[in-house]
């Protein structure tokens, strides 16, 4: 049996940030990683957008790591030449009947500390020509990130600290022991490690590993539902916008909104479908031109005929269903759960790609409590 101090069981976006933040503290660390690369599901299939912070509750982990994360992410960014762009963001009022909606979002956004005014039609469209509103929000701090390349500099700088990767292997049992942990690990045969700590940050295979963990009651796992979103292509026509585009939210989700990618390549995206069980089918939903064409014509009138076309899906871990308002981030600290040494990452969606620095942090803070 190998042993180790710590084990991070996920390598996308956030295993990675904490690998690197363990190992920078000088703990002695390994990656587990079910897939064969590193980022293969959430943390490679969503906007790709530095998110400011403004639609989270007051007081929410996902507020107060949104606000912090973003200005840690544009300065590491900064420092180590990964591709980013402050393209800022425009959230629009389509129609008079927005205009209370959309104040209400500006107030909200304040109170978290974000960066954000308030501007009329008028100027919105002197920003954007191609863009239709009544009323809209300027947010100077959002901006775009090739997530890809962020995924690789934690890897590299987590690695380069002593960190290590097993790709191909995935946790099926935890054993808690008096200090410690036993962990099973599937890959070409099955294997064991011990370890002292033990980060359960897989994403959507973090609810199964939790299910593994010996002794750890159900009622601290929470539930797992699957909601996919889709996202089209914009094909045969340029970018319309240089900012981002988001419409008013409505239907517990921010809209078919506008984004690119550093290529200038635009999309449109994500709906929403929930999805039945914990099978993550990643086929793009087809047959949504016409909803799409339909939402996106609200804001971007000029939109041609017959110029979408699918493009790729993510699927979000949440921890509550169709109708409910969104649940905040659950980082489970051993205090928590009862069980020495772990920690638990669970409805790890949408801001954490922008907020994984902090998070990253925060969570080996946790684990040094110990």
């Amino acid at each position: 049996m190998d042993h180790v101090d710590c084990i991070v069981a996920g390598a996308g976006v956030l295993g990675l940030a904490v690998a690197r933040a363990l190992a920078l503290r000088g703990r002695d660390v390994i990656i587990v990683e079910a897939e064969g690369m590193i980022g293969t599901q959430t943390s490679s299939r969503n906007s790709e957008v530095i998110h400011a912070g403004i639609y989270y509750a007051a007081g929410s982990l996902k507020a107060r790591f949104c606000v912090e994360g973003k200005k840690a992410l544009y300065a590491y960014c900064a420092e180590r030449g990964i591709p980013h762009e402050r393209t800022g963001k425009l959230i629009v009022a389509t129609d008079d009947s927005q205009r209370a909606t959309l104040q209400s979002i500006h107030e909200h956004a304040v109170e978290n500390g974000v960066d954000i005014r308030a501007i009329s039609a008028e100027e919105a469209i002197e920003y954007e020509p191609e863009l239709h509103c009544v009323s809209a929000l300027h947010s100077p701090s959002t901006g775009i990130i090739d997530s890809h390349a962020l995924m690789l500099s934690l890897q590299g700088e987590a690695e380069d600290a002593g960190a290590m990767i097993a790709f191909n292997s995935k946790v099926i049992a935890v054993r808690p022991q008096r200090q410690g942990f036993v962990l099973d690990v599937q890959g070409d045969g099955t294997y064991t490690l011990s370890c002292k700590t033990f980060v359960n940050a897989a994403g959507h295979g973090a609810w199964e590993i939790a299910r593994s963990i010996e002794g750890l009651g159900s009622s601290l796992i929470p539930p797992h539902y699957l909601s996919k979103g889709n996202y089209y292509a914009l094909s045969g026509h340029k970018s319309p916008f240089r900012q981002l585009i988001y419409p008013v939210p409505g239907d517990g989700s921010l809209g078919i909104h506008f984004t690119r990618d550093l290529a200038g390549q635009a999309r449109f995206g994500p709906d929403v479908h929930w999805m039945e069980g914990e099978t993550l089918d990643y086929t793009v939903v087809t047959g949504q031109e016409q909803a799409f064409t339909d939402a996106i014509r609200t804001y971007w009138p000029g939109l041609p005929e017959n110029a979408l076309m699918p493009s790729y899906c993510g699927i979000r871990p949440k921890m509550v269903p169709s109708g409910h308002a969104p649940a905040d981030f659950m980082i489970q600290s051993p205090d928590e759960n009862g069980i020495s040494g772990l920690v638990q990452l669970f409805g790890m969606e949408s801001p954490a790609l922008t907020s994984c620095l902090v998070i990253g942090d925060h969570v080996a803070g946790l684990a040094a409590d110990e």
